[in-house]
């Protein structure tokens, strides 16, 4: 962990809280037209995957679109990250996480790291708010200090309004007194550990929830199923676990970027689905 004091963004107690609590909200991290322009690209993208793309469909997306490549370089997301992470950063994966209005869609309560299949480091999630994210549109919510734990066991429940690759769930009592809404203005963000106990309820309101969601972590990382690609974000990787892609995606034409898109998608949740 950085010195917070050499590195502005967030306070030297922020940083504490995070380490003390798993998460951290609200980040000012885009301007509302920074917020605006990113939730338009995603909308394109969606309406080629047919106007209400499931969360699996958006996995990886860093690799496939500008915008989200740029959104996952963004100085303000990334000078929060250096506060928890240190100076060296790789992005593994970015995601878009949507609901539309009136979405049953849900997150069951879960960890993180149960199945993503990495080992040691530290890992945060930036999850940046294209669109208010509020109780009544089905913000994430979290069990403050549970990334004290260790994994725990999980059941998988493979429901069809889960937004979770396998519907996993944590075998683990969580009870809503504990548990905190974590909600964000257009273009603020929250940091979550990658052990902390969090998932979201549906969006009851005419209102949508569209959430940007990138992990980071430190180059000391190593994914077990090896021959991954990731991203150098911030300073420098020292280990070589990763194939770094050094060059933003390239495809000519958004449909082109869709396609080949959605033919990693399947293999990276076939992946994330393995036993």
């Amino acid at each position: 962990m950085m010195d917070a004091a050499v590195h502005p963004k967030l306070t030297r107690a922020e940083v504490g809280r995070y380490a003390a609590t798993g998460f951290l909200h609200p980040i000012d991290a885009l301007s509302a037209d920074e917020a605006d322009r990113f939730r338009l690209s995603y909308e394109r993208v969606a309406a080629l995957l047919g106007g209400s793309p499931r969360a699996v469909q958006l996995i990886q997306i860093q690799r496939y679109y500008d915008w989200a490549w740029e959104l996952g370089h963004h100085p303000a997301v990334l000078d929060a990250v250096e506060c928890v992470l240190g100076p060296d950063i790789i992005l593994w994966s970015a995601s878009v996480f949507p609901k539309r209005a009136h979405d049953p869609s849900f997150v069951t309560m879960h960890q993180d790291g149960t199945y993503w299949g990495l080992e040691g480091g530290a890992v945060t999630t930036a999850w940046v708010a294209l669109t208010d994210s509020k109780r009544e549109n089905g913000c994430m919510r979290i069990v403050p200090g549970s990334q004290k734990s260790e994994i725990l066991p999980h059941k998988d429940t493979y429901g069809p309004d889960n937004l979770l690759t396998r519907g996993q769930v944590v075998e683990a009592e969580c009870a809503e007194a504990d548990i905190v809404d974590i909600e964000l203005d257009q273009g603020q963000m929250s940091l979550h550990h990658v052990r902390a106990i969090h998932g979201s309820r549906s969006n009851s309101s005419a209102m949508p929830r569209i959430g940007f969601a990138a992990r980071y972590v430190t180059p000391d990382v190593k994914p077990l199923d090896s021959g991954q690609s990731a991203v150098l974000v911030r300073g420098r990787d020292r280990f070589g676990h990763w194939e770094l892609q050094e060059d933003p995606p390239a495809f000519g034409s958004l449909e082109s970027a869709v396609r080949a898109h959605q033919e990693e998608a399947g293999e990276f949740v076939a992946m994330l689905t393995r036993d």
